[in-house]
């Protein structure tokens, strides 16, 4: 009862709010405190509109309907929300888990390396501008060697038709074009766009940080952006609502980090599919936004769609202090009206509780995020395990942790040990996420504190953390070593190409501490160090400052967005001979029989993630080349029946690269598919993973279970993704085997409705057997299969 009175106030207030508009007792455009859509402001969301469709949600549902956060937020985008809520849900009782939403996001962010296609495919649309406001952010393409400096100019320098090309279509369009070494797209999103209620896409799978702000934000493919940028309506099946009760507060060594390296160890790296991650609780009040920030971020490691904190006063402060009144003051009007946080009695599908006080750093790893380890127990686990003991390099900052809290925390750490004549024994490297931040820390010290130190301060860009590093320490590929690092994914030779690479993920502190000992088996919690005067130093628990005394420095001037009206009139930049960009030719539509004569090319055992399929490092400039860029297609996978890495047997017993097979096979139009194991996709938002096997023939990927933006991409760009219906008819199916679909095009003519079985032929003994499948191929999905791709459809429509 108490909950259906507070609902009933709550829509009392909206219907008032939306009255006093319509009467014009809002004044639009004058002030930015006003609820409004200003389209002269497009970094405010559009609140006015939000708090209506919000009254339609809950006219739709009841008013006595008790929602999440989440709930919230997502529905208040919906295109329709009466559509999107009572189609096949039980009347509204059903939605999570069943619903198809179809929704009207408020922005899009791109960064460099996938915004080239999204934007190549954004060009075969043939539109004057973006439907909603978008920005493009140079930081994929910044190789970490030498320091900021030397590494931007080189960077610049061979990219520089990459650039010219992402910054003229900026210019054509309308977008907002972000230089390289102005920072990383989440670092610069979280300071300049996400805001409370704001529902957002990124082409990064790490978009969800900006839930730290209370802003839903997915990473998706750019074909989803796509979808965005021309108006269309953009479908996500509802996802459920896992609940993270936070009590108590942090103390000691503890950070927001170590909230998501403890969840990802309960929830392991598929837990997370399907679901929203929303933290709630006491525990919430006493985080900083950026501490919120980095728990969202690594999110996308347990698969979740995204994550989400409550409002709160720290995202006020932080508002205020990256300059944004305007935004901070509307927010908490909005607030005032829709309540950013969930209602009074709103049920959670799950919920975990973690104690903040009780709760020791973590340390993740290595070759999984997942794999979590109390920082009491790591030194025994090193030495059970074997892993290397001697630490290579420690690598602190990225998306995940370069906020003025984590630097402050650890210029604190750094300025101690120096006090104490004690400097790191490892490799130490510091990346900024912004330049914002750059100049913050460089006015207030902890800059120039880390150089102090030895420690190098690469560029404003992803760097290392996405393979982009060139290391100067002599470790040979093929030489096991540890590195340490406050980034958030560490998969097999992801950060230098090295599979024998160990990557162990925890706070920037504790990284810091380890890098000063210069071994992993180290713990500052309990273990000294030796100074040249023959003391003890230990390290005292880390404090910093959530935010400076005084409001972010401004990024430099050349390191600021270039804004302006789109123009038609600009020609976009791409040579007719470049290697590094090409125009795209659409995909073949779906033929109007069954897919016959597929063979399997190859069988893939083990993990299987976006950077087995598309590896990122030295390929990311091909990102604009789709052709070029396929000569990498599943280079790191392992061969199921013969151990081997990247190696595949053409039916004559000729043995080749897996790539180059599929290259062979696309040359004598032999379509293909591909057999693989549990969460298929995982890891990076990034398109290319489907773009090249379905440029190479690919038409079918069968596996025991899929990553969610890994499946939809799949279907964008024409692919069937199935799973078995029976995991063991893994063992039943083997590379060469020849395939045919039975039940998939009525299923694609009825809107994805009906089963889809494989009729196998074994290509060893002539044997047949059939193999049912399952697939979650929504009405929408099925007309992209059917037109060949989600932009064959698009350009249709536009």
């Amino acid at each position: 009862m108490r909950a259906i009175e507070i609902a009933g106030r709550r829509g009392a207030s909206l219907r008032q709010f939306i009255a006093r508009g319509r009467r014009g007792d809002i004044t639009r455009p004058r002030s930015f405190a006003t609820p409004t859509f200003d389209a002269s402001n497009p970094r405010i969301p559009p609140y006015l509109k939000l708090v209506k469709n919000y009254e339609k949600v809950k006219e739709v549902l009841g008013r006595g309907s008790a929602l999440t956060l989440a709930e919230k937020i997502l529905y208040s985008h919906l295109d329709n929300a009466e559509e999107s809520l009572l189609t096949n849900t039980n009347g509204g009782r059903d939605i999570r888990g069943t619903a198809n939403l179809k929704l009207k996001p408020d922005r899009v962010a791109m960064q460099d390396a996938s915004a080239q296609m999204a934007l190549l495919q954004f060009m075969t649309c043939n539109l004057p501008t973006t439907a909603i406001p978008a920005s493009i952010h140079c930081d994929h393409l910044i190789v970490g060697e030498h320091g900021a400096q030397s590494d931007l100019e080189s960077g610049i320098k061979m990219n520089q038709e990459v650039f010219d090309f992402l910054e003229s279509a900026g210019k054509k369009y309308g977008i907002e074009f972000w230089p390289p070494g102005a920072g990383i797209i989440h670092q610069s999103v979280l300071e300049n766009y996400a805001a409370p209620g704001l529902m957002m896409l990124g082409t990064d799978s790490h978009t969800p940080n900006a839930g730290g702000l209370s802003t839903i934000a997915i990473g998706v493919g750019g074909a989803d952006a796509v979808e965005a940028l021309v108006g269309a309506p953009w479908e996500l099946k509802a996802p459920r609502i896992l609940g993270v009760k936070l009590i108590n507060k942090l103390s000691g060594w503890a950070s927001p980090k170590d909230i998501i390296l403890n969840l990802a160890g309960q929830l392991t790296v598929r837990g997370g599919t399907g679901y929203i991650i929303e933290y709630f609780g006491p525990g919430v009040q006493t985080l900083s936004c950026t501490g919120m920030a980095t728990v969202c971020n690594m999110g996308a490691e347990v698969g979740a769609t995204t994550s989400i904190f409550p409002f709160s006063p720290a995202h006020v402060r932080y508002l205020e202090s990256t300059h944004r009144h305007d935004v901070a003051a509307e927010a908490k009007k909005f607030s005032d009206i829709v309540s950013l946080r969930a209602d009074e009695g709103a049920k959670y599908d799950e919920v975990i509780t973690i104690d903040l006080a009780t709760l020791e750093p973590h340390i993740n790893g290595p070759f999984t995020p997942d794999l979590s380890t109390p920082l009491s127990q790591f030194k025994k686990t090193v030495q059970e395990e074997n892993w290397p003991q001697k630490l290579s390099a420690g690598l602190i900052g990225s998306c995940t942790n370069s906020s003025y809290e984590d630097m402050t925390r650890v210029e604190g750490m750094v300025r101690e040990a120096l006090e104490a004549g004690v400097k790191p024994a490892s490799d130490f490297y510091i990346t900024p996420g912004s330049d914002q931040i750059r100049e913050t820390l460089r006015r207030d010290g902890p800059l120039d504190t880390f150089k102090e130190a030895g420690g190098t301060v690469l560029s404003n860009a992803c760097g290392p953390c996405i393979g982009q590093w060139k290391r100067q320490d002599g470790v040979e590929k093929g030489t096991p070593n540890a590195i340490l690092t406050s980034y958030n994914r560490n998969f097999r030779g992801r950060n230098d190409g090295n599979l024998d690479t160990m990557n162990f993920l925890a706070s920037p502190e504790i990284v810091t501490a380890m890098t000063f000992a210069g071994t992993t088996t180290f713990n500052p919690m309990t273990d000294s160090l030796p100074t040249a005067s023959g003391k003890e130093f230990r390290f005292s628990p880390p404090s910093g400052k959530e935010i400076p005394l005084q409001p972010f420095e401004a990024a430099r001037q050349e390191f600021q967005a270039v804004a302006s009206a789109p123009d038609s009139s600009v020609e976009v930049a791409i040579s007719p001979t470049s290697s590094r960009l090409a125009l795209l030719e659409p995909f073949e539509p779906f033929p109007t029989s069954e897919l016959i004569g597929l063979r399997v090319l190859v069988k893939v055992t083990g993990k299987c993630t976006t950077d087995t399929i598309s590896a990122a490092g030295p390929w990311l400039k091909y990102k604009g080349h789709l052709p070029n860029i396929s000569a990498n297609t599943l280079n790191t996978a392992t061969n199921a029946a013969t151990g081997e890495v990247n190696v595949a047997y053409d039916m004559d017993g000729s043995q080749y690269t897996i790539p180059e097979l599929a290259q062979r096979w696309r040359d004598v139009s032999r379509p293909w598919l591909v057999v693989a194991e549990h969460n298929y996709g995982e890891g990076s938002a990034r398109e290319h993973a489907a773009l090249q096997p379905r440029y190479l023939g690919a038409r079918v990927v069968l596996t025991k279970s899929f990553a969610r933006i890994h499946e939809t991409n799949l279907k964008k760009q024409g692919v069937v993704p199935l799973t078995f219906a029976n995991e063991a008819d893994y063992d039943r199916i083997h590379a060469c085997d020849e395939v045919e679909t039975v039940g998939l095009l009525d299923m694609l003519h009825n809107g994805g409705q009906g089963d889809v079985a494989l009729r196998v032929k074994s290509f060893r003994t002539g044997e047949e057997i059939l193999i049912p499948t399952r697939h979650a191929v929504s009405r929408d999905q099925a007309q992209f299969i059917l037109a060949g791709s989600a932009l064959n459809l698009l350009s249709r429509k536009s």
